[in-house]
């Protein structure tokens, strides 16, 4: 989805753009990320660092192995 230059998140097509900017402009919807967006965000990072408290020192490694090649074959020639 394209963003905004704030980082908010704008429609992909025009229609909808249309729409959107018609609901910003008669107050019916706040420019900015929406209430549901922050409190998605929020479960997300509680949920990592309980995931990180649960894996064992060998485990975090192990992911942190991978996504270090993963970077690298990206990234490499």
């Amino acid at each position: 989805m394209p963003r905004g230059p704030k980082g908010e998140k704008r429609p992909a097509d025009v229609i909808g753009s249309a729409i959107m900017i018609a609901r910003i402009a008669t107050g019916e919807i706040e420019e900015g990320t929406e209430p549901e967006t922050k409190a998605a965000a929020a479960l997300g990072k509680r949920g990592g660092k309980a995931r990180a408290a649960s894996l064992t020192p060998e485990q975090r490694s192990e992911i942190a192995r991978v996504a270090a090649e993963a970077r690298w074959k990206k990234g490499g020639s």
